[in-house]
């Protein structure tokens, strides 16, 4: 199809395209006036009892505590820990990131801390979720506990770093807006395009095997046996 058959399909199928541009108007408005959203994040750490040789809690952060936390957090993100979330009262969308100690000395996952991130329509309830996901992980590390027997005075315990703080998410409309228009600029040209190919009637030579009707039709040769007789 060359860009003059081009053009003038689209001319054709005109009505087309304007249902794409009320539709990409719509999401255009839409980009413009989003929903507000505020996310909420925390920092928790695992932290090992307390010990006559190592009386600071935190400069005792060896690995082995990394993979309990990492257990715990695959506890919440299996089925059954996201269903113990919502039932908790978690009703936003959450996240659990394991992250380092933040040198570039340190392998990844090694230091026992969880960043706990949540996203609702309102500050206080990211918050609220950020609070039901820490009390939660808390109860996970007791039940673990628990179950092997540790006393109390030798078990982990968890350190609140950094309190839950919620910030606005603002996103870039002049990006959203463009991607918006790009889209629908290539939906709108494409479905006319496919429309004007249903909707026009077969011409002749459109199909394999036709011939346009003024074409001529080629006729067998006669040979020398089929020479018509001479008259004397």
């Amino acid at each position: 199809m060359s860009p003059g058959e081009v053009v003038l399909a689209l001319l054709r199928r005109w009505y087309v395209l304007l249902i794409a541009a009320l539709l990409t108007v719509l999401a255009a408005h839409q980009v413009l006036r989003p929903q507000a959203s505020w996310a909420s994040s925390s920092v928790i750490v695992l932290k090992p009892p307390v010990t006559g040789n190592q009386p600071n809690q935190l400069a005792n952060l060896q690995p082995p505590l990394a993979a309990v936390s990492y257990a715990i957090i695959q506890q919440l993100d299996s089925p059954a820990g996201k269903s113990e979330l919502r039932a908790a009262g978690v009703l936003g969308t959450y996240s659990l990131v394991p992250r380092n100690s933040g040198t570039s000395v340190t392998p990844q996952y090694l230091i026992p801390s969880l960043q706990i991130q949540a996203v609702r329509p309102a500050a206080a309830l990211a918050d609220t979720d950020v609070y039901l996901i820490i009390s939660v992980y808390r109860r996970h590390l007791d039940t673990l506990q628990g179950a092997q027997h540790i006393p109390a005075d030798s078990r982990m315990s968890v350190d609140l770093l950094v309190p839950p703080n919620s910030v606005l998410q603002t996103g870039t409309k002049s990006r959203a807006l463009a991607g918006v228009g790009l889209t629908g600029l290539f939906c709108g040209v494409l479905l006319a395009l496919w429309t004007d190919r249903r909707l026009r009637p077969d011409r002749p030579g459109d199909r394999p095997g036709d011939q346009p009707a003024d074409q001529p039709v080629d006729r067998p040769q006669l040979g020398p046996a089929h020479t018509a007789p001479a008259v004397n």
